[in-house]
């Protein structure tokens, strides 16, 4: 079986200080040591999945092109350092529109991970900003670590090398 790490894009992956909901790509920066952690994890042997809810899609506050072209800038931005997310799922959900079980903290992107790719949960993780990644990450079974949105994550991944291997 495999073992990932999930993470929230929003705040983990890109710096979302000041919007709420990233919805162009000029606006989708790296938050720092984001390349030195997925490097890292890559490295260990983890899955890279992104599990975000992307509930402006619903709000008509943007689309899902809008969407694929800020995954399409993140992936260009990795690339050349040899990283790419293995998938991405998200959910374009909002409780104000639907109900749906995809949305964070239901566990249905997670499940879908977990089946598709043969994903050991408890060699597992999920990293977040909310604590309704907190409640996700804990529902689907995962060690769950909630990190300050916008964190330099090379202080993450000090902490992960300390507590997978000490």
């Amino acid at each position: 079986m495999n073992k990932a790490v999930f993470l929230d894009r929003d705040g983990v992956i890109n710096n979302d200080y000041g919007n709420y909901y990233i919805s162009d790509s000029k606006d989708f920066k790296l938050n720092p040591g984001v390349i030195e952690l997925l490097a890292w994890l890559k490295q260990e042997g983890f899955l890279l999945i992104i599990i975000s809810n992307q509930g402006g899609i619903s709000k008509g506050l943007y689309s899902l092109d809008d969407v694929e072209r800020i995954h399409l800038k993140m992936n260009k931005i990795l690339m050349p350092h040899g990283l790419k997310f293995d998938e991405i799922y998200f959910c374009p959900h909002h409780p104000e529109n639907e109900k749906c079980i995809c949305r964070k903290p239901d566990t249905l992107m997670f499940e879908k991970a977990v089946s598709r790719f043969a994903i050991d949960v408890k060699k597992s993780f999920f990293i977040g900003d909310r604590e309704t990644d907190v409640e996700a990450g804990n529902k689907a079974g995962l060690k769950t670590i909630k990190v300050e949105a916008n964190q330099d994550m090379k202080e993450v991944l000090a902490e992960l090398k300390k507590s997978l291997y000490c």
